[in-house]
């Protein structure tokens, strides 16, 4: 038996008044559109020291944080005066300008290339930094003024060239795909003197054949993929010293079929740590590197899962004291601070959790944070108070809020209004916190917030209603229980602004369903896209739940689904379907479904594997068979296919093929380089086999995702097909 919703933000069967309004179109709705409604925000929002500064258009303002009291600071006008006097043009606004000098009346401004640094106060411009047009990946450090950045596959700093690879070699940029939280290829010194970087041989992977048609016949543009259980990419890591323009690399051995990953430096230059996972993905170490001679120094943690280990954050030092760092963990089954002591060397531990963990000690350390609830970010400390703060969902796991814990451990202390989603950035002391959030009825607001008191001293935005005029439907949410009939799930439903009970309703489910991801948060709307508010107020009741293997619930609730994606996951999704058959206001005869990415997969294996539950469905970037998916993401969740056959035969969609009923709209980008174009066509080849007949469109010169313009046109599609099949 199906739980009822349990938890009822609002519930609200009545028609909304809607006299005056007009219905918002997919130009309002569609970030690209002609008339697009977003939230109002203050950008380029951020401390210079424990002064906020807040940018504008034509001026630039200090706020007191005690009082909220604004100071002007200077003028896009006297800034540009400056600018074009040298030459390097002018700023049409001051949103780009960062303040990383506390107690210097100095900015830095990045402009056509250039980091310039500009004194308010003498009213010229005091230095400059240049970067070759073509630079990508551009890294400037504002301790030293060195800059790194890339040309091609090669690496330079202050315009000397680092590196000088063969094709099939990068150097200096993201590896791994992105994955294990990394978003980038150098990693400067505390002091700017040294920097890190990756140095990644891609060459013996095999490439993937995408195609360039806007050339007259079209051309050949290969990326290198490694696909699941296949030869990957071998990484290296180098230390590049500007002053003597050596570079070396440790000593890390083969780095065949190895991750490395969470780079940090010690605060005294000499040491570099990073965390090495095997390519099995359920053994990480945290090892310490000698900067001067490349060796390994020592191994300081070790964790172990059956399942997966996934590392993605670095270690941080505490600012007070350089002989203590904290690591983020899981192993005890929710992200947690771990808060290491590197004077208290022991002899190595290994110790088993009850969520099936095992971990080697070689220091001292003690856990800061526990219980059912994770850590999302590390925010930063304060040095005088020797305090720690971080975002965690310890509210509930639909709300993201902030908190302080003293380094030396005990309570745990709030400091926003316990509701919503906040996102915080402190003051370089610790004393003040700029606390960006929304609830489902606040757009934005963004205070300034004492972190000795966790009060507003002063409020810097109260954004409007975007959708004010628009006719907007009904929000509610609930819970219900997983397919297990144990965990509990969240859901959201949007009904029509003129809802009628005694109607029925075709309904629309919007799923994506993976890790890393979560659909519904307590923030503005119940974080409903601009594509649901427009179905709903068409006659559809649009319906979303975060099933089990999506994110923020903790490891048990994401690595139930481990060698067999999509299979738990639409278990869950097919008993909310089956509930929400049992509404009265439903047609339960008219249900469908849309996602994209994992998302695509989700929809794709629920009109498969429910052919007479889903009527209709559009499947976005779909992963179809997950031994065409790349290494690091698809062995983590599913091993390797050579390991877990049965897995990879029982998520291959293709062998579903023959059991499509309904209407199937598969899109594709056709330079998507993340689930490559092979999905979708292998399927389509698969349903011509089985004599199955969905539909097919392609978005050419996209990757991932539709944006920009055509996002509009894409929205316009999968809203047709809808109308056509479903409505």
């Amino acid at each position: 038996m199906l739980a009822p919703a349990l938890l009822m933000a609002q519930d609200n069967t009545a028609p909304q008044e809607t006299t005056g309004l007009r219905m918002p179109t997919l130009e309002d709705l569609i970030p690209g559109g002609e008339t697009y409604r977003f939230t109002d925000d203050l950008y380029g929002l951020q401390w210079w020291g424990d002064t906020a500064v807040k940018p504008g258009i034509d001026s630039l303002v200090t706020v007191n944080p005690k009082n909220g009291e604004e100071t002007l600071l200077f003028t896009r006008e006297n800034l540009n005066r400056a600018l074009e006097a040298g030459g390097w043009g002018k700023l049409s606004h001051l949103y780009s300008l960062s303040f990383p000098w506390e107690g210097k009346t100095e900015v830095l401004i990045p402009l056509h290339g250039k980091y310039i640094t500009y004194d308010w106060v003498a009213g010229q411009v005091i230095a400059t930094r240049e970067t070759p047009e073509g630079a990508a990946n551009v890294d400037y450090n504002t301790e030293s003024g060195h800059v790194a950045y890339t040309i091609g596959n090669n690496l330079y700093v202050d315009g000397q060239a680092v590196t000088e690879e063969p094709a099939g070699v990068v150097c200096g940029q993201s590896v791994h795909r992105n994955e294990f939280g990394i978003s980038k290829g150098t990693f400067w010194s505390p002091e700017g003197t040294l920097l890190a970087f990756y140095r990644m041989d891609e060459s013996m992977v095999t490439e993937y054949p995408l195609v360039d048609i806007t050339a007259r016949v079209g051309e050949p543009n290969p990326i290198r993929y490694p696909m699941a259980g296949m030869t990957s990419h071998q990484v290296q890591v180098g230390i590049y010293n500007p002053s003597t323009r050596k570079t070396l690399y440790l000593e890390t051995g083969d780095p065949t079929d190895r991750y490395f990953t969470n780079i940090s430096w010690s605060p005294d230059e000499q040491s570099l740590y990073l965390i090495e996972l095997n390519r099995d993905q359920n053994h990480a170490k945290l090892c310490r590197y000698d900067a001067q001679t490349g060796k390994l120094a020592e191994v300081l943690y070790e964790e172990e899962h059956p399942k997966y280990v996934e590392p993605q954050c670095p270690i941080v030092f505490l600012p007070w004291d350089d002989t203590k760092f904290i690591l983020q963990s899981q192993r005890d089954g929710f992200n947690h601070l771990y808060l290491f002591d590197l004077t208290k060397g022991k002899y190595p531990e290994t110790y088993t959790t009850d969520f099936g963990s095992q971990y080697t000690a070689h220091y001292v350390h003690t856990q800061l944070t526990q219980g059912p609830w994770l850590v999302q970010s590390l925010l930063g400390f304060n040095r005088q108070k020797k305090e720690i703060f971080f975002a965690a969902t310890k509210e509930s796991p639909m709300q993201t809020n902030i908190y302080k814990i003293r380094a030396k451990g005990g309570k745990v202390t709030a400091l926003d209004n316990g509701q919503g989603v906040h996102s915080g950035r402190l003051s370089a002391s610790g004393t003040y916190l700029i606390d960006r959030y929304s609830t489902p009825e606040v757009p934005r607001n963004i205070d300034l917030v004492a972190t000795s008191t966790g009060k507003a001293t002063a409020r810097l935005l109260t954004a409007a209603d975007p959708f004010e005029g628009l006719v907007m439907p009904l929000v509610e949410t609930g819970t219900m229980k997983a397919a297990d009939d144990t965990t509990t799930l969240y859901w959201r439903m949007l009904k029509p602004a003129d809802f009628d009970p005694a109607r029925k309703y075709p309904v629309i489910v919007y799923v994506y369903g993976g890790p890393h991801a979560q659909m519904l948060a307590a923030n503005w709307m119940y974080a409903a896209r601009g594509w649901d508010l427009y179905m709903a107020n068409r006659g559809y009741i649009m319906f979303t739940i975060d099933n089990r293997g999506s994110s923020n619930r903790g490891l048990a609730f994401e690595n139930c689904t481990f060698r067999h994606l999509g299979v738990e996951e639409s278990k869950d999704q097919a008993k909310a379907a089956e509930w929400l058959k049992t509404l009265p206001y439903v047609d339960g005869n008219r249900i469908g479904v849309h996602g994209w990415s994992f998302g695509g997969h989700m929809t794709t294996s629920l009109m498969l594997r429910y052919p007479d539950l889903y009527k209709v469905g559009v499947a976005g970037g779909p992963v179809i068979d997950w031994k065409y998916y790349e290494v690091m993401y698809g062995e983590r969740y599913m091993d390797t296919p050579q390991a877990n056959p049965e897995g990879y035969e029982g998520s291959d969609l293709k062998k579903l093929a023959g059991n499509l009923k309904g209407h199937l709209l598969m899109i594709h980008d056709d330079h998507d380089d993340t689930c490559v174009p092979q999905h979708t066509l292998s399927f389509i080849k698969a349903c011509v086999d089985a004599r199955t007949y969905p539909d097919l469109f392609i978005y050419p010169g996209h990757k991932h995702n539709v944006m920009g313009r055509d996002r509009v046109h894409l929205h316009e599609k999968i809203t047709r097909y809808f109308d056509d099949y479903l409505k």
